[in-house]
């Protein structure tokens, strides 16, 4: 699982995926670009992956179709992958934003993508159990920046405890907190993962790895998804 990308797809002509190929890195992209406004009239001939309420699929299967969970004028929250045949209490979804922006190594990473996460994570999640996480570069197979919304792992606090790199009650501030400690360690590549420490106070972990998979429930069972 390390940072987030589309595994186990395949898109066909007749618009199914075949669960063991791995999808190109500008699925993420492709999404944002083409299969959030479902009012074109070339929707489904434009989108690979398509939403159920777009009727474009016969028999829609979770793989094959996009959940999208909310949306405003910059970014758009969905449902990842991961969460495609898991119990209904697993949580694993993703906030991008709508402009075209890399990943965490892009000068044009907003600050906003922060808040707009925890809003809608903390919609389907308890506050304390949540994790926001962006993967390293050399950790995600796409390259559309994404935030991961997901659950902590209640056994790694310790040790993220021993990685914190700094607090804030601004989540606008966490670029920032990320790059001035990524650059005093001199880390040209890293991870950021932000989680509440208490109400209105939040602590942020870098970390050369993928923190998605040091201190996150990602997935259900043994599978790949989106890095």
């Amino acid at each position: 699982m390390r940072s987030f990308a589309f595994l186990l797809l395949l898109v066909v002509p007749a618009m199914s995926i075949a669960a063991h190929a791995v999808a190109p890195s500008d699925t993420l992209l492709h999404i944002v670009q083409q299969c959030v406004d479902t009012s074109s009239q070339s929707y489904c001939t434009q989108c690979r992956l398509p939403q159920k309420s777009a009727g474009c699929l016969e028999a829609p299967a979770c793989r094959a179709t996009v959940e999208i969970w909310a949306e405003d004028e910059q970014f758009v929250a969905m449902r990842d992958i991961k969460m495609c045949g898991c119990p209904d209490d697993f949580v694993h979804g993703l906030a991008l934003p709508k402009a075209t922006i890399t990943g965490v190594e892009d000068p044009s990473r907003p600050d906003s993508i922060w808040s707009f996460s925890w809003r809608v994570a903390i919609s389907r999640m308890a506050a304390e159990d949540i994790a926001l996480v962006v993967n390293p570069r050399l950790r995600r197979s796409q390259n559309q920046l994404h935030v991961h919304l997901v659950r902590l792992k209640p056994e790694t606090r310790s040790l993220m405890a021993s990685n914190l790199v700094g607090e804030t009650s601004e989540l606008s501030s966490v670029w920032g907190i990320a790059q001035r400690a990524a650059d005093e360690r001199q880390m040209n590549d890293f991870g950021v993962l932000v989680f509440q420490i208490a109400k209105n106070n939040f602590g942020v972990v870098i970390s050369n790895d993928s923190p998605e998979g040091l201190y996150t429930r990602a997935v259900c069972k043994p599978e790949n998804g989106l890095r």
